[in-house]
């Protein structure tokens, strides 16, 4: 199995888990880890290859850019979870819905000290 198909089924498993019941819970994954100095250049089109995939399900959408968000948060704005946490990880995210769910992937490379991740994410919250 390729790396592409590995991660479109753990995104696959990762939306069948149950989310808590009547409320905004929220389940994140780290698909991909590399270590620290690793090109991130690798996992963007890591993801922009999953991203492609999940586009022909559900239908292409721009990646949304976070530093919008992160400046909410900065002036104290509430921004509810998981999208608070994912602003100060990523850049910017690929996002869906379907089937009841928000589904986001992106790449956490924001600290150069810390390992990129590649990152999807469930949950009933929309997008603020």
């Amino acid at each position: 199995m390729d790396v592409v198909a590995r991660h479109l089924a753990a995104i696959d498993r990762l939306r069948a888990r149950d989310l808590p019941a009547g409320g905004a819970g929220h389940h994140t994954v780290e698909l991909q880890t590399g270590l620290p100095g690793t090109a991130s250049d690798d996992f963007h089109a890591l993801r922009e290859a999953v991203a492609q995939c999940l586009g022909a399900r559900w239908g292409e959408a721009p990646p949304w850019g976070q530093l919008t968000l992160r400046l909410r948060l900065a002036r104290g704005e509430h921004i509810p979870e998981p999208w608070a946490s994912l602003c100060l990880r990523t850049d910017e995210l690929d996002v869906w819905q379907a089937g009841g769910v928000w589904l986001a992937i992106g790449v956490a490379d924001r600290d150069e000290a810390d390992e990129i991740h590649l990152l999807a994410t469930v949950t009933r919250t929309a997008p603020p």
